[in-house]
Formats: C-alpha cells, structure tokens, sequence
C-alpha cells in the first residue's frame, strides 16, 4: 500500500492501513460478530485524506463507504484498486474492527477511529457536517462550503497534534 508522504508508526502499521482513513477485505465482507448498519438515506462514499502534523508527519488516504448513523454505522475503506484495509462498525455498546482475518473490539467509536486511522475524528459531527450542519466539536474547525461541491474540510488546531481531513464524497 502507498500512502502520501511518510512514515506510518508500528500501530498503524501492524493495521495494515498504510496511509485515513479513513478509513472505510476483501470485497463486501461483513465483520464477524457485528450486523451491518440498515441502509438510509444517511450513506456517502468517495474519498478520504488525514493528514497528522505530527513528527515525523503522518498522512493516511483511502476509498471509504459511510453507513449509519453516529449511534449505529459501518466505515469500509479501500485502496484505489478495491482492496479493503478495514471495516469498522459500531453500535451501543459495540465498536469493531476488522482488518483482514483480524477483528478488534474497542471501547468506544473514537477509539475505533483512531486506532484505523491514527487521529480521533468525531463520528458523531462528521455525520451533522456531512448533511451540512455546523456541529461544533472543541478543537475542530469545519470547512462547509464546498459541501455543495461534495467536499469536505475540517481542521483540528487542538489537541496537538494538528489534523488536516479532507473528504470528496457523494451522497447515495
């Protein structure tokens, strides 16, 4: 897998995600012991950046496939050429990842993001953003205007270190 500009640490690594996200196996699998999140209207799917100004800089890229909602969603992200690096599911009281054969379980739908994808992003506003609501997160600045576009910014100054996500999307 290449990922834009540097080295990833062990932790993502050994993830296998190489480079974001975000960060959305083989073909359509579904994870074992996790049920899929009921398509809705609430469904995009394009393509994610994250960049992490961290030392050394940390940049993750990926093909993703949103479903859900932020209490119950899936996340399936892909490289270019459709191999999947992860699928990320959650619901109350569940939080899985699954990475190839391996399935994770994590305590809370930011820590599954972050262990996918190397940053906390906030599931829960990036859903009110995507829809174009301005849900304010402390730390996070969200860049709505070219969601007409289907693109997505936001920025996170604090806590340190600094996280650049760039989203292209369509709504399905």
């Amino acid at each position: 897998m290449t990922f834009a500009g540097g080295a990833l640490n062990g932790r993502r690594a050994a993830l296998s995600l190489g480079g974001a996200a975000l960060l959305w196996m083989t073909g359509c699998a579904q994870l074992s012991g996790g049920s899929s999140a009921p398509r809705t209207s609430d469904s995009w799917s394009g393509r994610m950046s994250l960049r992490i100004e961290s030392e050394p800089v940390q940049t993750f890229a990926a093909l993703f496939e949103l479903r859900g909602s932020p209490e119950t969603g899936d996340l399936t992200l892909t490289t270019p050429i459709g191999s999947t690096l992860a699928q990320l599911h959650w619901a109350p009281g569940e939080a899985l990842l699954k990475d190839g054969s391996n399935t994770r379980r994590f305590d809370s739908v930011d820590a599954l993001i972050e262990a996918a994808t190397g940053a906390v992003i906030p599931v829960g506003a990036l859903f009110g953003w995507l829809e174009g609501r301005n849900e304010p997160v402390p730390g996070w600045k969200p860049d709505l205007a070219q969601l007409g576009n289907g693109r997505l910014q936001a920025v996170r100054e604090s806590p340190s270190p600094r996280a650049d996500l760039r989203i292209v999307f369509e709504r399905s």
